[in-house]
């Protein structure tokens, strides 16, 4: 039988340790001011002075586990949720940290609405050809 009782066996993890619930991740907040921009493709670019998040005694192990895995390669909300086996929420609640602190950036794909129409582009390339 363990040491820890019936009631602290749902926080420990044999295996793992103890579980950190993501609600305690995030402090308990469920959005973030830059929630509104953080969709399942937006790419999550590292600032260029983001290796000092390590130093930063503000950021949670979490928020430092972003900014290395977007240090190399830009990675999209969905990739930083898989690679770090987070809820997509808290990672969201996450980003919208880092953004504020100036840790990272994020670039939204084009929206498909906001892309020209084929037809318009067919046209353009025949005038052009008409020069």
């Amino acid at each position: 039988m363990s040491d820890h009782g019936q009631g602290s066996s749902r926080w420990f993890d044999d295996e793992a340790g103890p579980v950190v619930r993501p609600y305690a991740m995030t402090r308990g907040r469920t959005t973030s001011a830059a929630q509104h921009r953080l969709d399942l493709i937006a790419v999550v670019v590292a600032e260029p002075h983001a290796d000092d998040a390590e130093d930063d005694p503000s950021l949670s192990p979490e928020h430092v586990d972003i900014v290395g895995l977007c240090r190399d390669t830009p990675q999209s909300v969905a990739e930083l949720a898989a690679g770090l086996d987070l809820p997509v929420g808290v990672v969201r609640v996450l980003v919208g940290d880092l953004v504020d602190a100036e840790f990272v950036h994020v670039n939204r794909p084009v929206p498909p609405a906001e892309l020209p129409d084929e037809s318009i582009l067919r046209d353009v390339i025949n005038g052009l050809r008409a020069l």
